[in-house]
């Protein structure tokens, strides 16, 4: 019989900040996947806030404190960020398997997403990444490379980049083959590589796609019969931390976007998760989304808990 598909989106809670940190948290988050796949042919996609921010903060300090090496482009970061974070999840997957006695096979994809180069997002660069700096570090280094620096939170100035609309994943001929043979695919890592279309083919640009919404692009691209959004809560709540919070089960295409316009989830937070799971729902036929924490998952599942996105 065939099984049904899930594309399951990891927070920053299934992940970690070190390398350390990191291999023992996805042990955890592996137990949850291989849960999953039992009953479901899984891909996966994850963030990977802390990891490129730590490796584009290692490259960039070592081009200019006499490591010899040279200035690494963002983009290319954010491969490596892929790739670090995808063995982690391969091991741990595997181990986790081979403890249960399954034969599964799982594959990470170091994924490239299609953006528009006209996104409104490049005019309106938002996402901090790298070093914090002085302002006259920031004045000196604008001058220097072009690029755009923001105070951050009182910390310090910071780097910023564009977050533009996925449109297009550009393995995906790939990742639905390997999951078409019932392999676990781990794919738009960080949200993916974001690239463009040039005369000369694709090009690597400096952004951050939010992971969301490439596992949202991913979960239709796949015909997934449900997107899974994997964070630190175990439903979506309105009235978030005032005395009439509220734990919402199940929300229609028309009650979540009231929930929105009302103002319920915070940017940054809860309210890009909803939105990517609107914009699945929305352009799949029978496809619904799913919001919980990672630790209750297989629970919200058969329906005891997570929250719900249909039409």
């Amino acid at each position: 019989m065939t099984k049904k598909r899930l594309v399951i989106a990891l927070g920053g809670n299934a992940l970690g900040n070190t390398p350390e940190e990191q291999l023992e948290l996805v042990k955890k988050t592996a137990k949850t996947i291989v849960d999953l796949s039992e009953n479901y042919d899984v891909a996966v996609g994850h963030g990977n806030g802390p990891q490129v921010g730590m490796i584009n903060n290692a490259m960039e300090f070592s081009a200019n404190n006499g490591g010899n090496t040279p200035e690494m482009p963002f983009p290319e970061c954010g491969a490596m960020s892929q790739g670090y974070i995808g063995y982690h999840l391969s091991q741990s997957i595997r181990n986790e398997l081979k403890k249960r006695g399954k034969d599964s096979e799982i594959a990470c994809v170091v994924t490239q997403v299609l953006v528009d180069k006209d996104d409104e997002a490049f005019n309106k660069p938002t996402k901090p990444i790298g070093s914090f700096l002085t302002k006259e570090e920031a004045e000196a280094k604008e001058k220097e490379n072009g690029y755009e620096y923001v105070e951050d939170a009182g910390r310090g100035y910071r780097r910023v980049v564009a977050s533009p609309i996925p449109k297009e994943i550009v393995e995906i001929n790939v990742v639905e083959n390997l999951v078409s043979n019932g392999n676990i695919v781990i794919t738009v890592g960080g949200g993916g590589v974001p690239v463009i279309n040039t005369e000369e083919g694709l090009q690597g640009v400096p952004a951050v796609i939010d992971k969301d919404r490439s596992s949202a692009l991913l979960a239709k691209e796949l015909n997934a019969d449900m997107l899974v959004i994997l964070t630190a809560v175990d439903r979506v709540m309105i009235n978030f931390n005032k005395p009439n919070q509220e734990e919402i089960k199940e929300m229609t295409i028309d009650q979540a976007k009231q929930y929105i316009e009302e103002g319920h989830f915070a940017p940054g937070s809860m309210l890009p998760k909803v939105e990517a799971c609107l914009e699945f729902v929305e352009n799949s036929d029978q496809g619904q989304a799913l919001i919980t924490s990672l630790e209750k998952a297989a629970e919200a599942l058969e329906g005891k808990t997570g929250t719900i996105i249909k039409k």
